[in-house]
Formats: C-alpha cells, structure tokens, sequence
C-alpha cells in the first residue's frame, strides 16, 4: 500500500506480561530465588532487565549517544497479570506509574480506548476449571482492572491463551467485549487480520483477534527482536486487503529486556519507523474493534492455547511439549488430579461452612477482590474466603508447564495447597493425607527427588507457622538491633501485648495469637527463638536460618558490626567504605595477620581477635584463607608449647581433621 490509498492498514503489537506469584503464602513475602542472581528475586530481576526498560526504552541517534527515551507502552497493547501488579506496585512503584501513565496517553489518544487490557486474577487454563472458578477468576481480573486503571476493560487476555467455549461465554457474560487467540485456534480466520465474532453455545457473541503467527514467532525467537528496522519493514510488507486491514503480534512482554537483552531497543525502533509513516496506523484493539466491528462468523478450535500443540495437555498429561530434552512429565496427570481432588474438598467445606456468614457464599467470593481485605467480618468468614483464594492460586499454570514436579514453579503451587489446607480448620490432617497420597503418583524425573509426596513434605509445609515465624523474627531482633524491629512482618502485624507476651495478628484474616516468646544467644554468631503460643502444648524452637528474611538479614548485620571491632584495621575500615577493599578480603587479611608467619618467635597471639576473625568469617559463609590455614598449622606443629596450647582448640575451625602433633614430639 502506497501514500494516498483509501486508509492506512492498522498494526496492533501486543505484549503480555505476567509473573507467578513468588510470595510464601504465610508470610506473604518473596524469599530470595538463587537462580535470579545476582538479583534477589526473579521479579526483581526481570523488573530491572524488562519492566522498567520497555516504559523508558533508548532510540539511538546517528552517532551512537541516546536519540529519545520513549514509554513504548503508550503505543502497544499489554496486559499485565494482577498478581505481578501487585507486586510493582510495592516494589517498583515508578514503573507501575509508567504503565498506568500509557494507558492513560493511549485513552486520550485514541478516542477513550487505552491500551490496557484485563486478564484474570490468576495465571490458571481456564477450559480446566469449572464454570464457578471460571467465573469468579474473570470478575476479579475485572475489579483489579477497574481499581487501579480507574475504567472498564474492554478486552481480556486468557492465560496461555487457553480457550474453550465455556471460557468465551463467561467472558461475553461479564462484559468482555474481545479478546486475542493464535491463528491456529479457530477454524478459519477472517481476511486481511479483521476480528471474527464468535457466538457462544448460550448464544452470547465477542469479538476474536487472531495475532500474525509468523511474525510473532519473529518476534518471540528472533530475528526481528534484534533489528528494528527490519520489524517494522517485515509489518509493511505483509500483504493485507485494499481496505483498512490488521497486521497485529502478540508475544510474552519479557521478550523485550529479559528473554532478548535490548529488545525493548528494537521495539521502540520499530514504533518509531511504523508511527512516522503515512500508511501505517499504529493502534490498539480496541480502537479498530470501535471502526470495524466483528461481523464475520468464526468456528472456534476447543480447548486449544498458543504453546501447546495439544490443546491443553501440556497442563494434565505427559503430551510431549517441553523445556529440556529428554524429560518425562507423566507427573503432570497425577498432579493435577491431587490438587483437583484437593480443590473439590476444600469447595465443599467453603459452601458449608460460609453459608452461616453469607447468604450466597460464592456470591462472597466473587465479590472478594473487588472489597479488598474485608474488616467488618468475622475472623472465621476471612479465613474461608483466603482459603478460596489459595485454593484458586494453586492452579497456576507455571507449575505443569516446565519439565519436573520438583521445579520452583510446581513448589509454589504446592506451597499454596499447604496454605489452603491450613485454613480448612479441624479437617486439614485428613485433607492433607488425601493429597500426599495422591502426590505418590507424581515423579519426578530425578529419582533422588522421589515423588510429589516428597517434594510437599520436604519443601512446601513451612517448619513453623507464619504467626510463630513472625514472633521469632521479631524478638530476634529486638535482642540484637532494637531500634530495627518491625511491626509489620509481611501478613503479620507484631506488638507487645499483656503479661511479657507478644501480640501478632494477621492481617488478612484478622486471626490473633498471644506469643510468649525469648530469643537466646547460642554463639557469637548464632540465635534461636523459643516460641509457645498460648493455648497450644507444643513449644517451637525456631532457629535462625528460619527466620523471615529480613529480621534473618538485619540480625546478621548487627552481630557483623559488633564482631567487626577491633577486627579490621582503621585503614582498612576507610578503604572498604571508599569501595577500594572488599569487605570479606579484610576479614580473611585480618586474620593471617594475627598469625606470625615465623612460628619460632611468635610476638604474642591474640587469641579473642583470632577467633572474632574466625565467627566473621563463618558468619559470612567465606572459606578459611589458604595463608591462615598454612601459618596455624606451622603454629601449632611447631610452635613453642604455649603457643600449641593456645592454638591447638581451634583446629577444626581451620580446617584440620584435629589437633596435629607438634613435630619431634
């Protein structure tokens, strides 16, 4: 199409983004992830290598030096999971006001229709849920969407984009007026990329975008991502009707920053050339829905998505679809069954027991995300209703999708379950020994991680629960670093309360606990936490390694600074502070320096040094110094007899299998 045609074709670049939730489902905070170093976590570093760099993405200049800072969100469709919004907006408010600010500029832009589209609450393949979670997953990704984009949704993203018609009628039902599905899903797309109209079985009807699949793919594995010119160039030539036709891409938002570095430099690249010219209009969905309604019937392709080429298989059966080769996912059928299973229970129990609190309980639910944390009801109705939303949160997609029931992913589903069963009250054992059974089935490809049952047993139930964590955190602490403490320990408020106990109370559900707990000193380096909680007989010992992270950290930095003292040299101590010196050298230079190198005339050994040197060391998980290690066991096999004696304790602490005989002894 050439300059002066009758109207511009309309390229529409689509961008999901989406994260599983990673918080512990007691503590409500995101431990750190190893695999995400030297990040803390995955969100963080994603945020940093994606999120904040597609709302702040660099357009070069000729000469190399930064042309333009651009929000390519203000030009792109996206949708952005809730349960990632909530995490920005705690953690990465900017880029979570620059995602809101696009939405925004795109509303006023293109005659009231934003960017923004809704998705589900949670990451879940809805044409595996019944109607009523269906439902109920729909409503709260609409009133998450109405909260904080301050409008209605006029197009919702399906997880995976997992489609049957059920799926479909739910959505017509609440107002959706479309949403995005790959080519490969209906029957036979429209011509020149317009939107099909589908009619549901119960004769509801939305509007169906089918993306470019070539280009997409283009864009998702290469090579369009590294080279924006030849994207924008690959959107002109693709060949479309002589009317307004629709070229749109659909992909993962972490494409451009996290699975391609400096692929959000691509992405504004492309814009940039597509915006500039005359016969191409960049847009959104909703914005061409609004000129060219759907008119042209489509059959749909059900249950299918967009990364399985077995409908939905990949999340219920061993059907092929996979990250690494080799691997075997016959525990996804088991898995699935168990937490089926699981869900049906603890529905049931959420029927029967709310019904005392609410006249239509799932009416209750249904409104749950949309009221927030509700204050006004009775402790025991919030914890039916945060067992409902564990319950939904254990079916996140992630944990069927990658290759092994012992995956982080799997783990966070299961961690979830474990939440769930815990507010199910006096029938949470029986519950809990259906699903290990049930987990027997689940296998895992390394046979030392065993099976399911494994996996929940060793790293999904939580050591102690949330609200003795909370109180061993808190008096931890305030035995080391007083003027540290929080009292707010994620999900858990934490305070003094009558008679030398603590108060903690859970913010969600409004559940408290009276606390009697002491924190003690095992070692210069080591606390634990006795915890009794009233009215229970058990006594929890809580050792430091279980702490919540954050009281876990800043009482490592107390016992770091009282050890330090008199450790490192002066000069050293402003070398670390210029960043010259690496703080864990010091130590490690430090302690060589207390021991002579000629063991024959020793200048006198400070022993409580030596051994402050040594609790620093151990505290900060950093091996022995080769040169210590060589200069104490000249002491101490040729030393004088004071100096053996003095010594010889420490042997184990550096390394030797005991005390070495002094040599012509």
């Amino acid at each position: 199409m050439t300059s002066g045609s009758v109207s511009p074709r309309s390229t529409v670049v689509h961008a999901h983004f989406y994260q599983p939730p990673r918080e512990d489902p007691w503590l409500e905070l995101i431990e750190r992830e190893l695999g995400a170093a030297p990040f803390h976590d995955w969100n963080r570093r994603i945020e940093r290598e994606c999120y904040r760099s597609v709302v702040a993405a660099r357009l070069p200049a000729p000469n190399g030096r930064i042309a333009r800072i651009t929000n390519t969100l203000e030009q792109i469709s996206f949708n952005v999971g809730p349960t990632l919004v909530e995490w920005l907006e705690r953690e990465a408010p900017d880029t979570w006001r620059a995602m809101l600010a696009a939405d925004r500029l795109s509303c006023a832009r293109l005659g009231g229709h934003g960017n923004a589209i809704a998705q589900p609450f949670h990451h879940i393949i809805l044409p595996l849920a019944s109607r009523r979670d269906k439902t109920t997953e729909v409503r709260w990704g609409i009133a998450d969407f109405r909260r904080r984009f301050g409008r209605e949704p006029e197009g919702m993203w399906l997880p995976e984009t997992a489609v049957d018609d059920e799926t479909l009628d739910v959505l017509a039902a609440e107002g959706i007026r479309f949403t995005i599905l790959a080519p490969h899903q209906v029957r036979e797309a429209p011509p020149a990329g317009f939107p099909g109209r589908y009619t549901t079985g119960n004769g509801r009807s939305l509007a169906l975008f089918l993306y470019d699949g070539p280009l997409s793919h283009d864009v998702a594995f290469g090579p369009l991502v590294k080279d924006g010119s030849r994207w924008a160039e690959a959107i002109r030539a693709r060949p479309v009707a002589a009317v307004a036709g629709l070229v749109s891409i659909a992909t993962d938002g972490e494409t451009y920053g996290h699975h391609h570095r400096f692929g959000e430099m691509a992405l504004a690249a492309a814009l940039d050339r597509l915006s500039s010219d005359p016969d191409v209009r960049v847009e959104n969905f909703a914005s061409y829905l609004a000129r060219h309604p759907a008119t042209d019937p489509v059959e749909l392709v059900e249950p299918s998505s967009w990364s399985c080429a077995h409908g939905v298989e990949r999340w219920r059966a061993d059907c092929g679809c996979r990250i690494e080769a080799g691997t075997r996912q016959g525990w996804r059928a088991p898995l699935r069954e168990a937490l089926d299973w699981l869900a049906g229970e603890l529905h049931g129990k959420f029927e029967e027991e709310a019904a005392e609190f609410f006249p239509d309980p799932w009416a209750a639910r249904d409104a749950y995300a949309a009221i927030g944390l509700p204050s006004h009801l009775p402790v025991r109705a919030r914890e039916l209703l945060e067992m409902e939303r564990n319950t939904l949160c254990m079916f996140t997609s992630c944990g069927w999708f990658f290759d092994d029931v012992a995956g982080l992913e799997t783990l966070v589903c299961l961690r979830y379950a474990a939440r769930a069963i815990e507010l199910a009250g006096p029938d949470a054992s029986s519950l809990e020994a259906g699903l290990r059974e049930l987990l027997l089935a689940a296998r895992s490809n390394d046979t030392g991680l065993g099976n399911g049952r494994n996996v929940y047993d060793t790293r999904a139930r939580p050591t102690h629960p949330g609200e003795v964590r909370a109180a061993a955190g808190y008096v931890s602490l305030l035995a080391v670093a007083p003027q540290r403490v929080r009292t707010t320990i994620g999900a858990y408020l934490v305070g003094p309360g009558e008679h030398d106990t603590l108060l903690v109370q859970h913010r969600r559900t409004g559940r408290s606990w009276s606390i009697a707990a002491r924190a003690d000193r095992i070692d210069p380096i080591h606390l634990s936490a006795t915890v009794q909680v009233e009215g229970e007989a058990r006594e929890h010992v809580v050792e430091q390694r279980h702490l919540p992270e954050h009281e876990r950290e800043e009482i490592h930095l107390a016992l770091r600074r009282e050890l330090r003292r008199g450790v490192i040299p002066p000069e050293d101590d402003r070398r670390i502070a210029e960043g010259v010196l690496r703080f864990h050298r010091a130590i490690g230079q430090a302690l060589v320096d207390q021991l002579p190198d000629d063991p024959a005339a020793p200048a006198g050994l400070d022993l409580d040094r030596i051994v402050r040197c040594l609790d620093l060391l151990e505290l900060e998980e950093q091996a022995i110094p080769f040169d210590a290690q060589t200069r104490f066991f000249r002491l101490v096999t040729q030393g004088s007899r004071d100096t053996r004696r003095i010594l010889g304790p420490l042997a184990l602490r550096f390394g030797l299998a005991g005390t070495p005989e002094a040599e012509g002894r």
